[in-house]
């Protein structure tokens, strides 16, 4: 006969959470230890109860573990830093490549090339700047 599901959920009997919390605190160091031993894993495992109790386990000193884990947290940050702003680059430049492109388009409409695929609208907004910069080059000139 195997154990019956539980629905994971607060306790609400203070007497009967204290005991649970007791059982699942010492198998959960058990588990921990096993690890570490099995797996020469550096372990570290913290645990306060509600009541503000302290309990730990390390498989070295908790120093050091904590230390690692800063550690391994900031090496963490600085390389999704660095990943973050390399796409942050990659974006900016596929955005000013896609504006040099209709920079180029727009030149080469304005000189007269590229000009048999373009509809009605497009010629007339093309000619309204044509006259508009004539207007300003001619202001210019005298």
């Amino acid at each position: 006969m195997g154990r019956g599901k539980i629905v994971i959920r607060r306790i609400e009997d203070t007497t009967s959470r204290q005991v649970t919390f007791s059982k699942r605190r010492n198998g959960f160091m058990k588990k921990a230890k096993e690890i570490a031993i099995l797996c020469d894993a550096q372990v570290g495992a913290i645990i306060f109860s509600g009541t503000g109790k302290l309990s730990e386990f390390s498989s070295t000193s908790m120093k050091s573990v904590i230390q690692r884990y800063i550690k391994s947290k900031e090496d963490n940050s600085q390389l999704l830093n660095s990943t973050s702003e390399a796409k942050l680059w990659q974006m900016e430049a596929s955005i000013l490549k896609e504006q040099l492109e209709t920079l180029q388009v727009t030149h080469r409409q304005v000189m007269g090339e590229e000009i048999s695929n373009m509809g009605l609208e497009d010629l007339k907004s093309l000619e309204i700047q044509l006259e508009m910069s004539l207007q300003c080059i001619r202001s210019k000139k005298v």
